[in-house]
């Protein structure tokens, strides 16, 4: 037989041609498994905004780590800084994480419209409702977030999610069982498939009552998170779990822990900050952004196929130096313009009580010789845990107009920032912007001390999940000493009340009463302050009979102090020791992640 030259000399030819076709044919496999799309990092960018409670412009930050004559937040500057990151990278998700539509008097008389008018416009991607959300009740809630208010009509505004709020089947039977937001949604972006799995607050609103969140149950552990955790990895075959949280950072943390499989987590409601972010032992980057719009986080995830191969944590500050947006900034100004000085002012009633605004909001109405507020870290002087100035304040106005000898205000995390000098009228709003009136009834000294052991182990028991929301009352007419380390039930002593009558000072007597004021609702009537009587209160009212919010109670207050300035006793509760050191070193906390222990460290 004979051979052509060219097999003769090249016997290993066919062999070559055979592996040439092997590896391509490998080579076409592997294309078709792993797209050039998929081989290729893509940068993903996820902003955080959340706990706003209705600030519209600006406003002061009186602890350490502001500065005495910068403002920051604002919605304007906000969205400036949102801009500026979508400008950089289109693949880019913004999350609201809850207490949005209360907190203000523009929020509250138009029952969180005013901030939904301007927050429609930043195209917010994901939304978990804060407690304080619910605060108009169920209907208003759902008309505004429920399903078919997104654009269009269709899915729920802003993203609205939440796998733990349900229909009460007592007042909806037709609705037994049923979520009122759906659990999660999918959104894809730079070719990310991104699950967004939402909890609104874990329990209803105390500081009203029962009545207001009428119609909807909150379950309170988070049960519900490996079935959907389970659903969101393996039937939706999502790429990224952000889990949108409003069970604040201490339990959201926890749960991160818990259940394996988020990569993160967007928390609010405890209204810490988290400069650097918090890393759990599952590998979950959990955020918390401040309050009143004054932060914003960042997070820039690369991403290479399905997994993260690096993140970029960037946490903002919004300060003046940031150029206002003028068109939101003209939308801010013209919500306000009915409500500030001006032409265009109208009286304005308050859903809650019925009672009519008919002062402008921008009115001074008395003066501060020191900085109000409640914000202060926990290894500070006054912690905003235990104690601040704004709620020394107000409790001591609710003692005056009352004429009793403790007055009252729970622990609100919710506020302002007020600079020695001018207080305005939507200072006080943001203070109290729930419509309550104010009411005396009469305790007894074993129910004083209860309420004080109460809402101290509220937010110092060493389980975050025992908390009861909020900070330490505030107390007019109240000092004690505060052991944060002893037993639950012994850590208030040395209990004071001042005698409205005689203006002196006594121990605490359990067995002697006192009268007592705090907020009262004519849809609870039989509560002031979280305490239930037994008789019929009989609330605050002007000098015709008529019915007072309880921020014209404090204005009234203000009115009979010389020069209508006022400078509250601080240091009511003296802390005997300091309070843990933080969680996380490079996180400063306002109220200690993990609670405080029984034992002294």
């Amino acid at each position: 037989m004979q051979m052509t030259m060219s097999n003769a000399l090249f016997p290993w030819k066919h062999m070559v041609e055979r592996i040439s076709v092997f590896f391509i044919a490998v080579a076409a496999l592997l294309f078709s498994v792993v797209s050039p799309a998929e081989a290729a990092d893509t940068t993903v960018t996820l902003i955080q905004i959340g706990d706003l409670h209705g600030h519209l412009i600006p406003r002061p930050n009186l602890r350490s780590d502001g500065l005495p004559t910068v403002d920051e937040g604002g919605l304007a500057g906000i969205y400036t800084l949102i801009s500026g990151i979508r400008a950089s990278n289109p693949n880019t998700l913004l999350f609201n994480t809850g207490d949005t539509i209360q907190g203000g008097a523009e929020a509250l008389y138009t029952q969180g419209q005013a901030m939904v008018d301007i927050l429609d416009t930043f195209a917010i991607d994901g939304f978990a409702p804060g407690n304080w959300d619910w605060v108009y009740g169920v209907e208003r809630f759902v008309q505004l977030f429920g399903p078919g208010t997104g654009p269009g009509g269709t899915g729920t505004r802003w993203g609205a999610v939440s796998a733990n709020a349900y229909y009460d089947s007592w007042y909806y039977p037709d609705k037994a069982g049923q979520l009122v937001l759906p659990p999660y949604i999918i959104k894809r972006v730079g070719g990310v498939k991104i699950g967004i799995l939402g909890l609104t607050t874990e329990r209803a609103i105390a500081a009203l009552g029962p009545w207001a969140t009428a119609g909807v149950v909150f379950t309170p552990d988070a049960a519900e998170l490996p079935y959907y955790i389970n659903i969101l990895k393996n039937t939706e075959r999502v790429d990224l779990v952000v889990l949108v949280s409003e069970f604040g950072l201490a339990k959201n943390i926890l749960l991160a822990e818990k259940y394996p499989g988020i990569n993160i987590v967007f928390s609010s409601d405890m209204h810490e900050e988290t400069p650097k972010a918090v890393v759990t032992s599952t590998g979950t980057i959990v955020s918390e952004a401040g309050q009143d719009g004054t932060q914003l986080a960042e997070l820039r995830l690369t991403m290479r196929g399905k997994s993260v191969v690096n993140w970029e944590y960037i946490y903002h500050t919004i300060t003046s130096d940031i150029t206002p947006d003028p068109t939101i900034a003209a939308m801010v100004e013209n919500v306000r313009k009915y409500y500030v000085a001006g032409s265009l002012f109208v009286p304005h009633q308050n859903p809650f009580n019925g009672t009519w605004l008919t002062t402008p909001i921008d009115t001074i109405v008395g003066y501060t010789q020191v900085g109000l507020y409640r914000a202060n870290f926990s290894n500070e002087d006054m912690p905003g845990v235990i104690e601040g100035s704004s709620h020394d304040f107000l409790s001591d106005a609710f003692r005056d107009q009352a004429m009793t000898d403790i007055g009252q205000i729970r622990g609100f995390r919710y506020g302002t920032h007020i600079r020695p000098g001018a207080i305005k009228l939507e200072d006080i709003y943001h203070y109290i912007p729930i419509g309550p009136q104010i009411a005396k009834t009469t305790i007894t000294g074993t129910q004083l001390k209860n309420q004080l052991e109460t809402t101290i182990d509220g937010c110092l028991n060493s389980n975050p999940f025992q908390w009861g929301g909020g900070w330490v009352n505030g107390y007019g007419g109240v000092k004690f000493d505060l052991n944060p380390y002893a037993s639950n039930g012994n850590r208030a002593t040395n209990i004071m009340v001042k005698r409205y009558a005689t203006g002196t000072w006594e121990p605490l007597s359990t067995t002697a009463s006192y009268g007592f004021a705090g907020y009262w609702y004519a849809q609870n009537p039989y509560n002031v302050g979280g305490v239930t009587t037994t008789v019929l209160p009989a609330p605050v009212t002007g000098s015709s009979g008529e019915t007072l919010d309880a921020t014209q109670v404090v204005v009234n207050y203000l009115n009979t102090l010389p020069g209508q300035s006022v400078n509250p006793e601080l240091h009511r509760i003296r802390l005997l020791y300091s309070l843990p050191a933080p969680l996380y070193s490079l996180n400063p906390e306002i109220q200690p992640l993990r609670g405080v222990p029984t034992t002294m460290p």
